[in-house]
């Protein structure tokens, strides 16, 4: 009993800890955003976190897109090129936060909005067309092996240590896999099946996988968590820009260096002062 009431205590201590530092973090950054502080993603992660093309949505988690909100890594964050153990949690339960306020807000005041039915009737063609094949194609491939394939290449060639010719391969082997992924079938019911989940999972993972390695090679630089063994010094042409891809009019991707606003130097000492 006393071994579990010791337990019970440190837990509580625990819990009251992140509570009240959430809550100080809370506070700071509600004064910071009073005076037009804004968060920007300077450089793209690794391949193991989904958050290289997004474009910062701001501390409401509202912006870019009209109506998506978005917390947490997948909004790009706050920490720049850093990103140190536990960031992500405070990220998810501040801008969470946030994020949930001004979603309530949005959609108490959008106008309704209605899906076309032909888009909905070919969205679900389309998601049921793996098991279509399972049924006329003999040969078609597990999506499995395509994820497989995906996680192993993007480990080797577009990992912790980057370099173009690697990453050159990594686009190469990405188109190849696109390919693979538009021929994979699944079997079995629509209830609980995973492998009809990963085959619908497919075009997701290489759409990020791509924008990751074409964001990476146009950052000819190291900084944070992204290290180029070709180009290992931080370079300053890159200090004032964020790398953001986006969908072109023929589907490609469109790779750009927006200039991220100076900032003022009030905020400056804020930071200053912080450190």
């Amino acid at each position: 009993m006393e071994e579990s009431s010791a337990a019970d205590n440190a837990l509580l201590f625990l819990l009251f800890f992140f509570l009240v530092f959430f809550r100080e973090l809370d506070l700071k950054l509600g004064f910071l955003q009073e005076v037009g502080f804004e968060f920007r993603q300077l450089v793209c992660a690794g391949a193991h976190h989904a958050i290289t093309a997004f474009e910062s949505l701001g501390l409401n988690g509202g912006k870019a897109l009209q109506g998506l909100f978005a917390a947490g890594e997948s909004a790009a964050g706050l920490h720049g090129a850093n990103r140190l153990g536990g960031n992500s949690l405070s990220d998810l339960l501040v801008f969470g936060k946030r994020a949930g306020e001004h979603a309530a807000k949005y959609a108490a005041g959008a106008p309704p909005t209605r899906v076309p039915d032909d888009q909905v009737e070919t969205a679900a063609r389309a998601a049921l067309e793996p098991f279509e094949r399972a049924a006329n194609v003999k040969s078609a491939e597990g999506p499995y092996q395509v994820q497989h394939a995906l996680q192993e290449m993007m480990q080797e060639l577009v990992g912790i240590v980057r370099r173009e010719e690697e990453m050159r391969r990594a686009l190469d082997g990405i188109a190849t896999l696109k390919e693979r992924a538009r021929r994979v079938s699944v079997v079995g019911n629509r209830e609980y099946n995973p492998g009809w989940h990963t085959a619908l999972d497919l075009e997701n993972l290489l759409t990020v996988s791509e924008a990751i390695t074409r964001a990476a090679l146009e950052r000819k630089e190291s900084r944070g968590g992204h290290f180029r063994d070709d180009f290992p010094d931080k370079d300053s042409e890159f200090a004032g820009v964020n790398i953001t891809v986006t969908r072109g009019a023929d589907g490609g991707m469109i790779v750009s260096r927006i200039p991220v606003p100076p900032m003022r130097d009030d905020l400056k000492q804020i930071i200053e002062e912080n450190k």
